[in-house]
């Protein structure tokens, strides 16, 4: 199985601090590096978590100059449909843009956050997408795939069930 290049950085960035810490003997034991890299990655985790609940409610405000404040100027967004492989949009200004009209044809779409699922700067959030159709209330299942970078949305990729 191969390693995913930020997991292989992470060993790698832990393998260095570690034979420096035995070489110089300066740093601290090897527990205290590990618990540093440690309490690195759980902050970015929960700078990760941030950017995703901020991003999720400024969306379901329907807020789309909101939603500008926490993406990133080159975020990509991918989006379900047209079907099979959905339509990537790329850059804060069209990402932006493409919502605003999205929310304008939504008026009443809500997507509930089902499960967050959050490893360093990526997270994956299973959702249930709400709205009323043809007069009845309606709902689709999906999945989006988030990337963060210093606390914004650099991608989300969306996908959905059926």
């Amino acid at each position: 199985m191969r390693m995913r290049s930020t997991h292989l950085s992470a060993y790698r960035h832990v393998l260095v601090v570690t034979c420096c810490v035995f070489l110089l003997g300066s740093v601290g034991s090897p527990r205290e590096v590990g618990m540093k890299v440690e309490q690195s990655s759980h902050s970015e985790e929960q700078a990760t978590r941030t950017a995703i609940d901020k991003f999720n409610e400024a969306f379901n405000r329907h807020d789309a100059d909101g939603l500008a404040a926490f993406l990133t100027d080159d975020t990509v967004f991918e989006d379900t449909s047209p079907a099979p492989d959905g339509r990537r949009v790329e850059g804060k200004a069209a990402v932006v843009e493409f919502w605003r009209g999205w929310f304008a044809r939504n008026a009443d779409a809500r997507f509930e956050a089902e499960e967050v699922i959050v490893g360093g700067n990526r997270a994956t959030v299973l959702w249930v997408y709400h709205k009323m159709r043809n007069g009845q209330p309606w709902h689709l299942r999906g999945v989006d795939v988030f990337t963060v970078r210093d606390g914004k949305v650099a991608a989300k990729l969306a996908y959905v069930k059926g």
